[in-house]
């Protein structure tokens, strides 16, 4: 049984997923609504950790940000083949989709009700969520065709997530953009915090730990990460309390230096 998470360091790097962990997977991608109390937080969390906030997410990039906004963070898009630094800098590792793999995933969307196909910059997800009964013969199907087209799979994966199959590059994931902001400011020298839900966000938690964080799994089922939250809902909670307990330190620490400051003086 996993433990409920400790109190967000002082000087953490949070590195946070989307769908599942801030918001509620809803039953196609485009129909996720965002909590009011969601932004403030983020905003908050923002304010708080000097910047060292980011999202890591299987969305593209563009798609973060646009049920985030006005807010603009760090951001981690399509499992990291998309990456925006907290200076707005932007960096890609994109590589062409195999025509094959995506046909036979076309060609399944077409020919069942219940499949919804989302294109990305790079790769692709196949949702099954609403008809779970075609869970078998999108796996099989995909797996297949990324098989047997020419050199493929030397390159690319398919990845099983929550009643969905994603094509993603085998250099590109969660932890490698994780690894990237750590070597960065405003990240580098904290402790990184990684919170998500699915198998997709696992290299993320492997990251963090190594990097002497913690990562938190949203929900139920075998993980790596060393903590727990049970839903969305907690996830809010947890990160509610976070900003409130890092504002009140900041606050304080304004405050010493602002007494030694005066002690200081002649």
């Amino acid at each position: 049984m996993l433990l409920s998470p400790p109190a967000l360091p002082a000087k953490a790097a949070l590195f946070l997923d989307f769908d599942g962990t801030l918001v509620p997977i809803a039953q196609r991608p485009q129909d996720v609504r965002v909590p009011h109390t969601l932004i403030p937080t983020l905003q908050r969390l923002h304010l708080a950790l000097d910047g060292a906030v980011a999202i890591i997410s299987g969305r593209p990039l563009s798609g973060v940000d646009d049920f985030l906004s006005p807010l603009r963070l760090a951001v981690a898009g399509a499992h990291g083949a998309e990456r925006r630094n907290a200076a707005g800098q932007i960096t890609l590792r994109r590589a062409e989709t195999p025509v094959d793999v995506l046909a036979a995933a076309t060609a399944l969307a077409a020919q069942h009700a219940g499949l919804l196909l989302e294109t990305k910059p790079s790769g692709f997800a196949l949702h099954y969520r609403l008809n779970p009964s075609l869970a078998e013969t999108c796996q099989t199907t995909l797996a297949r065709a990324l098989n047997e087209a020419p050199g493929a799979s030397l390159t690319w994966e398919l990845l099983l997530g929550h009643c969905v199959c994603e094509l993603k590059q085998r250099d590109v994931s969660k932890g490698t953009a994780v690894q990237a902001f750590l070597a960065e400011a405003p990240f580098a020298g904290r402790v990184p915090v990684f919170i998500g839900d699915d198998v997709t966000d696992e290299d993320g938690f492997v990251a963090v730990q190594a990097a002497g964080g913690f990562g938190i799994h949203v929900g139920a089922g075998p993980t790596q990460a060393m903590y727990q939250l049970a839903d969305t809902e907690a996830v809010a909670t947890w990160l509610e309390a976070a900003s409130d307990t890092c504002a009140t330190q900041a606050r304080q620490a304004a405050q010493a230096a602002q007494e030694q400051q005066e002690l200081n003086q002649p």
